[in-house]
């Protein structure tokens, strides 16, 4: 089995979450964070599972960096 690491953002969505692999631009929902973790993950299994090797090589983005940052606007 290939082991993989991916990153997950999470943003409030109305009542649920939102929950978004950059990696990949894969994005599922749920009513918990919990949930809408799980249903990603799920997402991203049957993503990895039916597409080809090339079509995961070209979504897969290489290094996902995520931060923090504040600013001014007029």
């Amino acid at each position: 089995m290939k082991r993989y690491s991916f990153t997950a953002i999470l943003e409030r969505d109305g009542d649920g979450y939102v929950a978004l692999c950059p990696e990949v631009d894969m994005a599922s929902q749920g009513s918990t964070v919990e949930e809408a973790l799980a249903n990603l993950k799920e997402a991203m299994e049957l993503f990895l599972e039916c597409a080809s090797a090339a079509e995961v090589k070209e979504r897969l983005h290489g290094e996902v960096l995520v931060t923090r940052f504040e600013m001014t606007h007029a």
